[in-house]
Order: structure tokens, then sequence, then C-alpha cells
């Protein structure tokens, strides 16, 4: 057997554990979290007070306007400065939600704004209260438009979770990073790493067409009862 396939197949095992243990939870959890914090923001931005308009505004600026990875430099590395200390896996998670908020908050404000506003009066007129249009009416017409855009911020986020290894989170890029320090190897481990995220990202793509089509159909059925 080749060397450089041996070493593939033999590196392959902790490259898998570590994107089980590490890429995929710090995936979900920043995505989970950072989504419900872009739809705070995106509500804050469209129906709450100036102040909190002002405030929402300027977080969305700093965390779009900055790079992520200086985002967790700060965190992980700046932080302590101040008497704030972090793990490595906690400030990742956080630097990745505050992140995604800031992202996911444009997508969410621009598919609420773009329902129609009789949706509004038409729930206004049967007697239900704004938060009740807002999760009944509103809502369900706006996800099924977020889905692509906000597919394509995950996919984005798992291929940005190799930042990560930049503040010693051992996810599957930091994995490859040490066996190449005792193998001397970057290529094959690079490359071999590259092909994981390829895959991952692949079937992500995958699904994300699967979950359009859906969503498609079921738009579809509404529109043909009404």
């Amino acid at each position: 057997m080749p060397h450089w396939l041996q070493l593939m197949l033999d590196s392959l095992g902790p490259l898998l554990w570590a994107g089980l243990k590490f890429t995929i939870p710090l995936t979900l959890l920043s995505f989970a979290f950072g989504l419900a914090l872009g739809l705070l923001v995106a509500i804050t931005r469209l129906f709450a007070p100036g102040p909190l308009v002002a405030v929402a505004r300027f977080y969305v600026w700093i965390f779009r306007g900055t790079p992520l990875l200086v985002q967790l430099f700060v965190i992980f590395y700046g932080l302590p400065s101040m008497g704030i200390l972090l793990d490595a896996f906690p400030a990742a998670l956080i630097g990745f939600t505050l992140n995604i908020g800031a992202y996911s908050s444009e997508i969410i404000r621009a598919v609420i704004a773009s329902v129609p506003r009789g949706q509004w009066e038409a729930s206004y007129s049967i007697g239900m209260s704004w938060g009740q249009a807002m999760r009944r009416t509103i809502l369900p017409q706006a996800g099924r438009t977020a889905v692509p855009p906000l597919s394509n911020t995950f996919i984005s986020l798992v291929k940005d979770t190799s930042l990560a290894a930049a503040i010693t989170v051992p996810e599957l890029f930091q994995t490859a990073q040490r066996i190449v320090a005792t193998t001397y190897e970057p290529l094959i481990l690079y490359i071999l790493a590259a092909l994981i995220y390829l895959a991952m990202s692949s079937v992500l793509s995958a699904l994300q067409v699967r979950l359009e089509k859906r969503f498609a159909r079921y738009g579809g059925f509404l529109e043909a009862r009404a």
C-alpha cells in the first residue's frame, strides 16, 4: 500500500472523531444559539423603540464588519486581560454565536419585512394579538423564504469552525495540524481534512435542496387552499 494512502487511512479515524466530538457540536450549538439571537435582534430592529434599535444596529455593524478570526482572538486572548477567562470551546461557541447572530438577523429581518402587510391586518381582524400573529402567521411564511439563505449560512459555519483551531479548540482541522507536526506530511493531511469538509458540505447541500423542495411544495399547497 502506498505510504500516502496508509497515512490517510491511519489519520482518518482521529480526524473523524475530532469532527464528531468538537466540529459538529460546535456547529450545531453555534447555529442554534445564533439563530435565536438573530431572531431577537431582527425583531428588535423591526419593532423595538429607537434606543434598542440603535443598540441592535451597532451589534450587527460590529460583528458583520470585523473578521471572525479577530473576534475569536478578542474573546479568547483579549478578555483575559480584563479578568475574564474562558476555555477554548466556550470562547469559540460565544464567538461563532455572536457572529452567526449578526448575519442571521439580517436574513430574518429581511424575510419578516417581506411578508405583505395584509397578513398582519388579516391576523388582527380575526382577533390575534401581535405575538399570535407573529407566531402563527408571519414567522411560518417568513421561514419558508429564509430556508435557502440560512442553509447557506449553516454550511458556511461548518467550514468556518476550522478557525477555532487558532484558539486551540481540538476540532478537525487542529487535529490535522497535530498529526502534521508528528508526520511532517502537511499536503496529505490537509487534503484529507479538506475532503472531510467537502463531504460534510456536500451532504448538507443535498439536504438543503430536499428541504427547499419540501417547503416549495408546502407553499404551493397553501396557495392552492387559498
